[in-house]
């Protein structure tokens, strides 16, 4: 009984002290570019899970772009807070098909010759 009670404790602090974020919203209303950003937000390499918080600086999107027959999105970021050093880099292909937005794995080299434009929906507020 004493092991079950501590082990309790034990699940107790470790949830109550991380925090992980919130679901993003429903990526099936709002612009295009908004849905992007909130898919984007959700993967964990760009800290979805992170027990810090983040912020996204000088973000960039290229797209919609064709390539084999799929209309192709790419997702670059500089995002600082989860190390102490250079900010992290995360980048994203995300796939347009039929309304549905969904991302590609192993697929960043898609992403190069194409040019990219400023993508503020991503970007995190000045503080």
């Amino acid at each position: 009984m004493i092991r079950r009670r501590g082990s309790m404790v034990l699940a107790l602090a470790l949830t109550a002290g991380c925090s992980v974020r919130a679901a993003p919203p429903s990526t099936t209303t709002g612009t295009v570019r908004e849905r992007i950003a909130a898919l984007a937000r959700g993967q964990v390499a760009f800290g979805s899970v992170s027990l810090l918080p983040v912020r996204f600086e000088r973000s960039r999107i290229t797209g919609p772009f064709e390539d084999g027959g799929r209309r192709l999105y790419c997702v670059s970021t500089r995002m600082k807070g989860r190390s102490l050093g250079e900010p992290e880099r995360p980048k994203l292909v995300v796939r347009e098909e039929a309304d549905n937005l969904t991302v590609l794995r192993d697929e960043e080299d898609v992403c190069e010759g194409h040019r990219s434009e400023p993508f503020s929906e991503l970007d995190s507020p000045a503080r």
